[in-house]
């Protein structure tokens, strides 16, 4: 067993487990991919990892800067947890409107949390993020995870490549939700590299949704990262319907995730029941609350 000399180290290397009771045709293979078994909880630590060391290499981050950031939860707590590691101090600006528990994750993080207008969810707080960048200028560094390429190039060079080996290149269908969009975009777009035939499905919530860390692009402000060939097909799915399947995966098959993952699940269960045959990956973005 390797001995890891800091938690950083840890990020990465999530398992690959099979759905087994929610998928009723035998003819197709649903595999899940946990970033929940991350350290910090979610795929966001990927990112957070890869963004900030980016931006270490190319001096944009310096140990006088206080990194800012807007964040539904997740990329915050990534952060908080590379920022803890390597010494920087981590400013978050966050809709009031998430969730107790991650605002206590990042308080003990050591984080500074800048609560935000409910009504506005995430896009309030990226705009008090650029008011801060604007009133401040060169106080703060913002990884910008929303046009940041280091958000996707962290899924490109390391969430494709654990699932292609995984599956010694036996994927080909792969699902996760858009919230930046950078899994998507940056997994997607290697396994396609590594096989043009591979199916990638990009999954959203309806306008109005209140699902946390999920964006429908036409009611959102448009990450810089996500663009339209990223995906072969979309697929909408409500709120109940997140919520029905999160439960799902909970009591059928004894894995733990929030609402963003009921939207993934639903949309892989419902391609394995159109194929004949084939391998079907679907991000599972976190563990939930």
């Amino acid at each position: 067993m390797r001995v890891y000399q800091n938690i950083l180290e840890v990020i990465g290397g999530t398992p690959l487990v099979k759905i087994n009771k929610m998928v009723k045709n035998t003819k197709a293979t649903l595999y899940v991919k946990l970033e929940g078994q991350n350290p910090g909880g979610s795929a966001k630590d990927r990112i957070a990892l890869n963004m900030v060391e980016a931006a270490e290499r190319d001096g944009s981050l310096t140990p006088d800067k206080i990194i800012l950031e807007p964040t539904s939860g997740n990329t915050g707590i990534g952060l908080a947890m590379v920022a803890l590691v390597k010494g920087y101090r981590l400013h978050v600006t966050m809709s009031a409107g998430m969730s107790e528990e991650r605002t206590k994750m990042l308080l003990a993080l050591g984080a500074t949390v800048i609560l935000t207008d409910p009504s506005k969810g995430t896009d309030g707080a990226i705009i008090k993020a650029r008011e801060l960048m604007r009133e401040h200028p060169g106080r703060y560094w913002q990884p910008d995870q929303f046009n940041n390429p280091a958000n996707p190039d962290a899924h490109y060079q390391s969430t494709a490549s654990e699932i292609w080996e995984a599956l010694n290149g036996k994927v080909d269908v792969f699902v996760a939700a858009l919230g930046t969009s950078g899994t998507l975009m940056g997994a997607g777009r290697r396994l396609r590299e590594l096989n043009p035939n591979v199916k990638i499905i990009a999954v959203e919530p309806p306008p109005g949704h209140r699902i946390q860390g999920l964006k429908n692009m036409t009611e959102a402000i448009m990450p810089g990262i996500y663009h339209e060939d990223g995906w072969d097909e979309k697929v909408t799915v409500d709120d109940i319907t997140c919520h029905i399947y999160s439960r799902r995966l909970s009591r059928e098959e004894g894995i733990f995730a929030g609402m963003s993952a009921g939207a993934a699940l639903y949309a892989a269960v419902q391609e394995t029941e159109r194929r004949d045959s084939g391998a079907v990956v679907c991000i599972i973005p976190d563990r939930g609350d």
